[in-house]
Parts: structure tokens; C-alpha cells; sequence
């Protein structure tokens, strides 16, 4: 255990790519959690293991040498998951109060360092049917958590091998679902975790996007035509296309999530300022939010700059009405 405060910079960008698959290993366990010594508070610039943090775990994960020391790279590893914990922390609290089990669905889990780190600061503590769920395509890293879970007595988390898109209609998976993450989804993947919090109902969403190609290349082919209209200067250079189809991929995102009825913060990942994916979205179901402006406004958009045949993947709630 180690005790102090240690001041973290820099910046990390794990690569948790998902790519297409199909369901091939689900581990589920049931051992008992472990009960961790009561934590101090966690401060908002300075990023300390906490008494009761379970050090194999951060060992496990490399945060921490065999012989319990950090390095520089480790150090940011461990202020930006603790970063992204503090946006999450205050949503499970918020579920666990209104209804008791807490169910999240973390996908692109890579080596699921998210995972392991809302386990060991939350999860572990609760005693109930709350759970994890990590989605992940390679077959190893599912694997490789199952056995450290296993090791740790994580009895609430599971890991299936699955591609976010197959996730949604898996039978392995609860039919709602009330925290949904995707930390560097690639491409559309993003798109297919938003599908997913939208199909179950999740009551508070938190994506990271990551490598927004697929608007980019629609602007690209149509982009002769659109030139008629001067607001094609934008995206009429190729660098200006991809960061612009970035950027306006996110936009539809929020508008999107917005027509579903959920209220949608948009900031940045502090430890995160050297990476293009440092963007983090956070939307909150909330019943009585408008949806028809944000609804009215998508659909001008994909109008507007030519992206009608992308209609299907920023998709509104049909009773919804738009313009045409």
C-alpha cells in the first residue's frame, strides 16, 4: 500500500479499438468481494493510491512495478482513469440511490482498466447485484481479465467477447442496462455503444470517441456537388475534411442523444491535452427534456452539408417529428 500524494501530468492514449466479432468466451464469476479500508476523498488535482486499493490489481495492470514504485507512464495512466472516475462516480452514486443494483456495460474494454478501477473504487464496496460487464473482441484480454477478476475475488464483473454491434441484441447481456461507457470505441463503434445505452434504456451514457472516419468519407464523395454551397469551404481541403468530419460526427452524436430525450455535457479529459480523443461526452436520461428541436436540428444538418444517407445511424425515436 502506498500512502501520500503523487502529482501526475502528462498524457496517455490506450488503444481499445473495437473490431467486428462474434460472442466466443463469457466469463461470469461469483466469489465473494472483498471489504477495503474506508478512502479519503479523491482531490481534483492531485492523484494518490488509496488506502484500501487493492495493489495487486494496480500491479496487475502495470500502474504499479512488481515492487510497488510508478513510473511516469503509469502515473498518467492513473490520473486520467481517475479523472474519468470522478465524471462516473457521481452516476453510480445516482443510480444506487434511486434503485438500488447498479448495472454498466464498459465497451471497447481493452485490458479493462476502466473496469477494474470502477470495480475496486465502487463496486466492490456495494455488497448487492450490482455488476460489470466488459465488452472486448480479442480473445486474450477477455480471458486475461477473467482470470485476474478471479484472482481478486471481483465476483460482480463479467466479460464477454463481443464486438459492440453484436453486443446489442446479445442474449448474455441484461435487457436494460443503466450505465453504458465506451472509452476509444473506434469509428462507427461509437455509434453501435450508443445504440446499445439507447436499446437499454441506460440512464446516464459516457463515451470518449475515437477515429471519426466514416462522415469524413461521406463529405469526401459528395464533395464536388456540395461545393455549390459556400458553407463547403469548411471541408473543401482534406485535412479540413477529416477534422471537420470529426468534429461534426460528435455534434450529431450529442443532437442525437438530445432527441432521446437525454440532457448531454460535452468537456474535455484532463491528462489527455496531447491526444486528438480527449473528448469526453456525458448524457443523463432525463423523461421530461424536449426532443423535437435537437430532432429538427439533426436532420437540417445531414440536409445541409449532404449526409442524408447517414439518416440510419444518427436515428431518432420515430414519434418524433422532423423536417424533411
Amino acid at each position: 500500500m502506498l500512502a501520500g500524494r503523487i502529482r501526475l501530468t502528462g498524457a496517455w492514449t490506450p488503444s481499445s479499438c473495437a473490431a467486428a466479432g462474434s460472442a466466443r468466451l463469457h466469463c461470469q464469476l461469483y466469489a465473494p468481494a472483498r471489504r477495503p479500508a474506508l478512502r479519503p476523498p479523491m482531490s481534483s488535482d492531485t492523484h494518490e493510491i488509496r488506502p484500501g486499493q487493492s495493489v495487486e490489481l494496480l500491479k496487475a495492470l502495470h500502474i504499479l512495478t512488481r515492487d510497488g514504485k510508478m513510473n511516469q507512464d503509469s502515473r498518467r495512466k492513473l490520473k486520467q482513469v481517475y479523472h474519468l472516475f470522478q465524471f462516473i462516480e457521481p452516476l453510480l452514486k445516482e443510480v444506487k440511490d434511486a434503485q438500488g443494483a447498479v448495472s454498466l456495460v464498459d465497451h471497447g474494454a481493452g485490458k479493462s482498466y476502466l473496469g477494474f478501477i470502477l470495480y475496486d473504487l465502487f463496486f466492490k464496496d456495494l455488497h448487492d447485484d450490482s455488476h460489470i460487464y466488459g465488452i472486448e473482441t480479442r480473445d486474450e484480454l477477455v480471458r486475461r481479465s477473467c482470470e485476474l477478476a478471479d484472482r481478486l475475488g471481483f465476483g460482480g464483473m463479467s466479460f464477454l467477447n463481443l464486438s459492440v454491434a453484436d453486443s446489442i441484441e446479445s442474449k448474455a447481456l441484461p435487457a436494460r442496462i443503466d450505465v453504458v461507457t465506451a472509452l476509444h470505441a473506434c469509428d462507427t463503434a461509437t455509434d453501435d455503444a450508443l445504440r446499445f445505452a439507447l436499446k437499454k434504456q441506460a440512464r446516464h451514457i459516457v463515451v470518449v470517441p475515437c477515429c471519426q472516419a466514416e462522415v469524413a468519407g461521406v463529405l469526401r464523395r459528395h464533395k464536388q456537388a456540395a461545393l455549390a454551397d459556400p458553407l463547403a469551404e469548411i471541408w473543401r481541403h482534406p485535412l479540413h475534411t477529416r477534422e471537420f468530419g470529426s468534429q461534426i460526427t460528435n455534434v450529431l452524436r450529442c443532437l442525437q442523444l438530445e432527441a432521446h430525450g437525454y440532457q448531454v455535457t460535452v468537456t474535455e479529459l484532463v491528462g489527455w491535452e496531447h491526444s486528438m480523443k480527449n473528448e469526453l461526452i456525458v448524457a443523463q436520461y432525463k423523461a421530461d427534456r424536449p426532443r423535437r428541436k435537437p430532432a429538427e436540428r439533426l436532420a437540417e444538418i445531414l440536409e445541409r452539408i449532404g449526409l442524408q444517407e447517414l439518416k440510419d445511424r444518427f436515428f431518432v425515436p420515430q414519434a418524433t417529428p422532423v423536417v424533411s
